[in-house]
């Protein structure tokens, strides 16, 4: 018996989304892009070497919002079929034509910013006062002219992006396109392993002979690969620092965090009280896992089982719709019609598939509808991932409408905070309607398994080595295979001591992850969580009305995260809200092991 993935045109087509909301046939999406060259091209021939005055610089930005709503929609085209199917050859096709292609828009438009840097910021600031849609982007404009280098040199980073880029392009295609991993046999029975099938199976398989069996061929492969992604990884980070030296920050981490709205003292904040309140918790929470399931010792592997394996309950992909309309309703009719239209409408892509990138993620290109990539597998807690990613649905269905595309897309610091929002509540409302303390009891085992070690253990842990990796790339140390390994190891060892046993092996977990290449997003996750447990309880307690959250949505980009938060009365300048939801989780889990 040997069970194997299916291939994309093997997929029930109604589980798959619809690429048809943004372009109904192929033919209109490349007769689209033909049209926007054009334009790129009247763009430029009517403005550059021409924005000095006030009134032109909002024409200018006004006609650029118009060519860049319609560049995501067609970019979307192109990507998320490779992330679909990355195996196919017409999809990579597709897309590296399209790269090649934004590559030389991007050159063409790159006098927009540069031009706009060289004026003064009288004028800018006059012009800023003339549009709403403008002000945001122009004020932000200002501030980044510290960091600007002569346009010339501005012209040729932007010319040189692809490869600038690259290594994120090259993790992506190793590990979804050329990786093969071995089968393994457990009792007679031959697994096939994969990414998208240890992450979404086996490493949450009730069989400990199946998933240490999963674990240890899966790892083994990694190891074969761990020198090349180890330099890829290196050439990514060098990148990084050598950008920040040329714009003149004092460390990597200040370039890396200016986007972001915050400085570094907020990254380690959650870095360190994480690590220090969370982990005794959480070790308890594993001590638990090894005494329910009879475990002679509690090692890596075994982090992800369930707490009650036979209560596990399927859900079917029409009931996980009805649960998110009842859990999410607290929003509001208009918040569940985005509900409903998620499925209605073919959003959503389900199945698990070959080439298809694993993990979760959501994308909203403006002024069209989201598009939400997930690995179902049938069980309970895939309701939650389904409600994170609506979360982020959501959050720019109402931003989009209510905002021009450049102001949008808030800090990196709070854009988790919506979809953590919506796992919390959905939650809260199946345990509010538990049937049964074993049924209460196992949904609060998935809050922690899923959404808080998900959040606050698994990105956080990846938060800590990104912190020491850039230690190093700020003192000149170089790194390796080695040196990445022992630094992932080092992190997990401290975080879980003596109550889980970490093997060697462990310490490739940094190859896993593609966050890696997005700056600093892993400790972004506990940040937005932080907030979405606190506003999750203010909804429920109805301290705020629903609306209240939702105008925060509808905000988009113009305002800083620390200003989001305070829209709903919640104050993150200190560690009382992060001290707060460590608390709740730790009495979460003493709930739990009480209940055992």
């Amino acid at each position: 018996m040997k069970k194997q993935l299916p291939k994309r045109h093997e997929l029930d087509v109604k589980y798959t989304w619809d690429m048809t909301n943004l372009f109904k046939k192929e033919e209109l999406y490349i007769e689209a892009f033909d049209v926007v060259e054009h334009d790129v091209d009247l763009f430029c021939a009517k403005y550059e070497n021409k924005l000095h005055s006030k009134e032109l610089i909002n024409e200018a930005l006004t006609a650029f919002q118009d060519i860049q709503a319609r560049l995501t929609k067609i970019g979307a085209y192109s990507s998320l079929q490779a992330s679909s199917d990355s195996i196919s050859e017409e999809n990579q096709m597709r897309q590296g034509k399209a790269m090649i292609r934004f590559q030389s828009i991007s050159k063409k438009v790159a006098f927009l910013t540069n031009e706009l840097k060289q004026v003064d910021n009288e004028v800018l600031l006059a012009a800023a006062e003339l549009s709403d849609d403008n002000r945001y982007y122009l004020k932000d404009l200002i501030e980044d002219k510290n960091h600007t280098l002569i346009p010339e040199v501005e012209k040729t980073l932007v010319a040189l992006s692809p490869v600038l880029n690259a290594s994120y392009v090259n993790y992506n295609r190793f590990k979804l396109a050329d990786m093969k991993f071995n089968d393994f046999l457990v009792d007679g029975i031959t697994y096939p392993n994969s990414f998208t099938l240890f992450e979404n199976e086996y490493e949450h398989d009730v069989n400990t002979l199946v998933r240490r069996n999963a674990y240890e061929t899966f790892y083994q492969k990694l190891s074969e690969y761990q020198h090349g992604f180890a330099s890829n990884y290196q050439a990514h980070v060098q990148k990084e620092k050598i950008m920040s030296e040329l714009r003149g920050y004092p460390s990597v981490f200040d370039y890396l965090l200016h986007d972001q709205k915050v400085s570094k003292d907020f990254m380690d904040r959650q870095i360190d009280l994480i690590m220090e309140k969370l982990a005794p918790a959480m070790r308890k929470y594993a001590l638990l896992l090894k005494k329910v399931h009879g475990l002679d010792k509690l090692t890596y592997a075994d982090l992800k089982i369930p707490v009650d394996p036979t209560f596990e309950p399927k859900v079917s992909i029409e009931e996980s719709k009805r649960l998110l309309i009842e859990g999410l309703s607290v929003l509001g009719s208009e918040y569940n019609q985005i509900v409903s239209r998620a499925f209605e409408e073919r959003w959503i892509d389900f199945p698990q598939s070959l080439g298809k990138s694993t993990g979760g993620f959501c994308s909203s290109p403006y002024g069209s509808t989201s598009y939400i990539l997930i690995n179902w597998n049938g069980q309970m807690d895939e309701v939650m991932v389904l409600a994170h990613e609506i979360g982020h649905a959501g959050h720019f269905q109402y931003a989009n409408a209510n905002q021009s595309i450049l102001n949008t897309r808030p800090s990196m610091y709070f854009i988790e905070a919506p979809s953590t929002t919506n796992e919390l509540l959905m939650a809260n409302h199946l345990i509010k309607n538990a049937k049964s303390k074993r049924e209460k009891t196992w949904l609060q085992s998935v809050m922690i398994s899923r959404t808080y070690y998900h959040n606050f253990v698994t990105h956080l842990l990846e938060a800590a080595f990104q912190r020491e990796v850039y230690n190093k790339v700020d003192s000149l140390q170089p790194l390796s295979a080695h040196i990445l390994k022992n630094i992932k190891l080092d992190v997990l060892k401290k975080f879980w001591g003596d109550a889980v046993e970490i093997p060697e092996w462990a310490g490739l977990t940094w190859m896993r992850q593609p966050h890696y290449f997005m700056g600093l997003y892993p400790y972004t996750y506990s940040a937005g969580l932080t907030l979405g447990t606190k506003v999750s309880r203010l909804i429920e307690n109805k301290e705020i009305l629903p609306q209240d959250w939702i105008n925060v949505l509808k905000a988009g980009g113009t305002k800083t995260p620390l200003e989001l938060a305070k829209m709903v009365g919640v104050d993150l300048t200190t560690d009382t809200t992060l001290c707060e939801v460590i608390e709740e989780i730790s009495a979460i889990i003493e709930d739990i092991i009480a209940n055992q």
